[in-house]
């Protein structure tokens, strides 16, 4: 349980931290509920209790999403869907968070752990439940921030979007532009703060995966999340 803990509480860290760098508004009201949650996740007594406090945060961290995304943009963000996603901003997401849970599934297996084996979520079969469980921290800092910066920039347009029923994809071209913009945030460099030294996001999933795996084994008293500022 105490590893699920850091895990949610540094997912919320982070997903603070994007707001409050992001958000055009900066809701000092939400920066702070969503700090007082991540405290709350780190006192979460059962699994139960934990996984309310995350449904609480990802719902307030989404309902204030749109207001990261450039004023003026065809883009319509209301909350998050997935299974399937129905809009373009939602389909961005799942695809991008398909992407960084691949990467997270590689270095659990680099450093010698089991990826279908994890601790926040639960096992299924098929589904690789501790990957699943490292790309928590790194939702909102790879893949939220990507798909922020793709929308802003105006790299994805509504045109880059094809709507099956209620479902929502990205066309080829779409998702090539998206694998390079994540590619290249994976290669941005960046300090570790546990270590000190720069090393890219690549790299951070590598250590963290090697992190979880010694407390694991007992050599460390509790796993550090990877945070930033």
């Amino acid at each position: 349980l105490a590893i699920a803990q850091a895990i949610v509480a540094g997912k919320i860290r982070n997903q603070r931290t994007l707001l409050r760098r992001n958000h055009r508004a900066r809701p000092q009201s939400v920066v702070n509920e969503l700090a007082r949650l991540a405290q709350t996740a780190q006192r979460g007594r059962t699994m139960p209790a934990l996984l309310g406090v995350e449904g609480t945060a990802a719902r307030l961290y989404f309902s204030h999403f749109a207001g990261m995304l450039r004023p003026g943009l065809s883009f319509d963000f209301r909350e998050r869907t997935r299974r399937p996603p129905t809009d373009p901003v939602n389909a961005v997401l799942s695809f991008l968070y398909t992407l960084l849970v691949k990467d997270c599934t590689t270095a659990c297996i680099a450093v010698g752990l089991d990826p279908y084996l994890g601790f926040f979520h639960q096992v299924h079969y098929g589904r690789p439940s501790l990957a699943l469980d490292l790309a928590e921290e790194f939702r909102p800092l790879i893949a939220d921030s990507v798909a922020i910066t793709l929308i802003n920039n105006e790299v994805l347009g509504p045109s880059d979007f094809v709507q099956r029923g209620p479902a929502c994809a990205l066309k080829d071209s779409a998702r090539r532009r998206t694998i390079e913009a994540y590619e290249t945030r994976m290669d941005t460099l960046i300090r570790h703060p546990v270590f000190g030294y720069a090393i890219s996001y690549r790299r951070v999933l590598e250590v963290q995966a090697r992190l979880l795996a010694r407390t694991v084994l007992g050599e460390l008293r509790a796993y550090r999340p990877f945070t930033t500022r």
